[in-house]
């Protein structure tokens, strides 16, 4: 923020949840931004918060058009590329041959659809199952695993070992990952070997590493839902697209 309140333009975009810094800055370059309703063409322009600010119509055209996919991601792939190559990333399951679509719906044309810029919205581990989502919309990516995302995900965990009330109530909370506490979490048995969590932050292997110190070994972890969208009846390896009424 400047000594007279301004902030840049790019950043209250990202903070009013109407695109990402990186949008922002695209859209400022080719002059679909508007300040009080006059185009903004210069990165690093300042407003006061106050001000209007707005997408021209060729922004929100852009925007529409831009895919997120919900996957059903299977054991052996990585959500993000790793540098080696050695695991393929989910990404490349999103193929024309692996949509799905909801039987119970009316048949339709299939929509074209690029991948170029589709990056996961967070994370699940190459031995991990469930609902890995995949946007080229920075909004989406902001909700789903901003700084301030407060966004449940639940899991369904399969677990080997024994756990008394104790060790439940740490998992709910009082544990600790990288000496920092680890917020609040809702945890119970769903059956006699698996347990149901709901968590609203998603550190590395985070689960994982919560079962092992109350003594569980994780045998099985499938994630079914992200904020208000469960997994539901999508098969394993394919991918449906978020419905224009979807929300997180």
């Amino acid at each position: 923020m400047s000594d007279d309140g301004r902030v840049r333009i790019s950043k209250l975009l990202a903070e009013r949840g109407i695109c990402s810094r990186r949008e922002a800055d695209q859209y400022i370059e080719q002059g679909l931004v508007l300040l009080d309703g006059q185009p903004v063409t210069e990165l690093g322009t300042r407003a006061h918060p106050d001000q209007t600010l707005a997408l021209a119509k060729g922004a929100q055209q852009l925007q529409a058009q831009r895919l997120t996919v919900l996957l059903n991601k299977p054991i052996g792939y990585v959500s993000h590329a790793d540098d080696d190559g050695q695991y393929p990333p989910a990404v490349t399951l999103i193929t024309a041959d692996r949509e799905w679509v909801d039987p119970k719906t009316p048949p339709r044309r299939a929509a074209p659809f690029a991948t170029r810029g589709l990056a996961p919205a967070g994370r699940l581990d190459i031995d991990s199952t469930g609902l890995l989502v995949l946007t080229q919309d920075g909004r989406i990516a902001r909700v789903l695993i901003g700084e301030d995302s407060a966004i449940e995900k639940e899991y369904l965990v399969r677990v080997e070992g024994s756990l008394d009330a104790k060790g439940l109530a740490l998992l709910q909370h009082g544990l600790k990952l990288d000496d920092k506490p680890l917020k609040p979490a809702k945890v119970s048995w769903q059956n006699e070997q698996q347990l149901r969590f709901v968590l609203r932050e998603g550190k590395k292997r985070q689960l994982r590493r919560m079962c092992e110190l109350v003594g569980l070994k994780v045998v099985g972890l499938k994630r079914i839902r992200m904020g208000r969208i469960a997994l539901g009846p999508l098969p394993v390896g394919h991918w449906r697209r978020l419905g224009p009424a979807e929300v997180f």
